[in-house]
């Protein structure tokens, strides 16, 4: 076995440790923002947030400077990311700072490029590689978060916040489904490419 092959398959490692832990803070989130429901539980909630995006560009710096990258650690950080935007959606629009129907088109989203993921893989593909389209709606939105929970309080501090929240949050949505309408057409082009494999192999299967 090459080293590349040993250290992808590593799961002991720092930048792991650090995706399991943003993981176990979604469950803590959540309850700061739908149990106590005050301004307190609301600022550590957007404490955790805050650790959480700097965790994720954290854990990726350290993967690469001490090269600790591996396949669980491609799997626990976009998980991460996901469930905490999932989690912050929903309980954005519990506790009625967002409309439903924003929670809506971000799902959609999901469920189209899901749905083409499980295609790929139905057909022998792996993932499809993250965009930076993908990563900055990511970012956008992980930013839009802590911003509208502050915005939800009273006081000009806190209108500020809403605003540049709705900006960031505006931004994200466009850049999620920009990144998700590039996933479907790379999932097309590839399986495009398969059927046009598939079909020279079989003009050139000699006639028996």
């Amino acid at each position: 076995m090459t080293e590349p092959a040993q250290h992808a398959d590593r799961v002991l490692t720092i930048p792991n440790g650090i995706s399991a832990a943003r993981l176990l803070g979604v469950p803590v989130f959540l309850w700061l923002v739908l149990g106590p429901r005050t301004a307190t539980a609301d600022g550590w909630a957007v404490g955790i947030l805050i650790a959480s995006a700097a965790s994720d560009w954290l854990d990726g710096k350290i993967a690469r400077a001490w090269n600790q990258e591996s396949r669980l650690g491609q799997m626990l950080d976009p998980a991460a990311d996901r469930l905490y935007i999932a989690a912050t959606l929903v309980a954005l629009a519990v506790r009625g700072i967002i409309p439903w129907w924003l929670v809506g088109l971000l799902a959609a989203r999901e469920v189209a490029v899901g749905i083409a993921l499980a295609v790929l893989r139905r057909h022998g593909f792996g993932t499809l590689q993250v965009s930076f389209v993908g990563k900055a709606a990511t970012a956008c939105l992980l930013y839009a978060f802590p911003l509208l929970f502050l915005g939800a309080h009273g006081g000009p501090a806190a209108t500020f916040a809403r605003v540049v929240g709705w900006a960031f949050a505006v931004w994200g949505v466009a850049l999620y489904w920009t990144s998700g309408w590039l996933y479907l057409v790379q999932a097309r082009r590839l399986l495009a490419g398969q059927r046009q494999d598939v079909g020279s192999a079989r003009k050139e299967v000699p006639a028996p």
